[in-house]
């Protein structure tokens, strides 16, 4: 079963909830927020293999090219633009779909590549798997670093740090999930961005509940919009001083306070009911 943990903002507890999963399960654990993964400082292990991430932009001859204007009317991201002398390429725009030479009838582009990131496989300190990808800086799309992640994973089971929010990461990220955990807190913020998210999995057609971080009795904001929604809330984590503590300082919440893990037990088996 793949579950990812994903939700409308950033800051709601993802990596709380997706690390302290990880050390119950033993399952393998993605991190695809590529642009600040962070679930490796919590599983505290030791990074065994490093593979370099590339993407293809276009290099156009111009001797071949007759300046006709038909890559730069195909290409919506402007990564490739027919000025009145040549053709201007913006390599970081480009998104590698390859449109601009099928439409090319000169046969005037070819491909160049480089890195925009990285993938790092490693053990956590309780022996299982974790992968996480991490964009170079300036790189504009992280989406082949997710691609290729599960393109390299053998697993069928394992757990996903989403991104934060709905972008395209997001989605690619979510998409190979069976179900997924909305961790959201109980905020307008937070129930604002979460409305997002629950339209995304709905139109994905994947199955989800939602984890109240931070949770109070008396604020029930999040509480009422499920209720209405008919969404299900498949756990809580208290809003307790001692977890804000102890993430701050790298530590998994299920096992530095022995307390709270069966929050995120009580969690894992209504997941895991889904699958069965």
């Amino acid at each position: 079963m793949k579950i990812a943990v994903l939700s409308g903002k950033g800051g709601t507890g993802k990596t709380t909830v997706s690390s302290s999963l990880a050390l119950i399960s033993k399952m393998l654990l993605i991190d695809t927020d590529i642009e600040e993964p962070n679930s490796h400082i919590f599983l505290k292990g030791n990074v065994e293999d490093i593979k370099s991430v590339y993407t293809r932009f276009p290099e156009v001859n111009m001797e071949k090219c007759n300046l006709c204007g038909e890559c730069g009317n195909f290409c919506k991201f402007n990564a490739i633009i027919p000025a009145k002398k040549r053709v201007i390429v913006f390599g970081e725009a480009c998104h590698d779909c390859g449109g601009c030479e099928i439409v090319c009838k000169n046969g005037a582009i070819s491909w160049e590549k480089r890195e925009i990131g990285k993938i790092y496989t490693g053990k956590t300190h309780f022996n299982s798997i974790n992968k996480y990808g991490e964009l170079n800086i300036g790189e504009m799309s992280g989406v082949k670093i997710i691609k290729e992640i599960y393109k390299n994973t053998e697993e069928k089971d394992f757990l996903i740090d989403c991104p934060p929010g709905t972008a395209c990461t997001t989605v690619s990220a979510v998409e190979v999930a069976d179900f997924a955990i909305i961790v959201v807190e109980p905020s307008p913020f937070g129930l604002s961005d979460m409305k997002l998210v629950v339209q995304l999995l709905r139109d994905m057609k994947i199955p989800f509940g939602v984890v109240i971080n931070k949770f109070d009795e008396d604020e029930n904001i999040v509480k009422k919009y499920c209720d209405d929604e008919k969404i299900e809330i498949i756990g809580t984590i208290p809003f307790d001083r001692k977890i804000a503590e102890t993430y701050s300082k790298g530590e998994i919440i299920a096992e530095a306070l022995p307390e709270y893990r069966e929050n995120f037990e009580t969690i894992l088996k209504r997941v895991k009911s889904y699958g069965n």
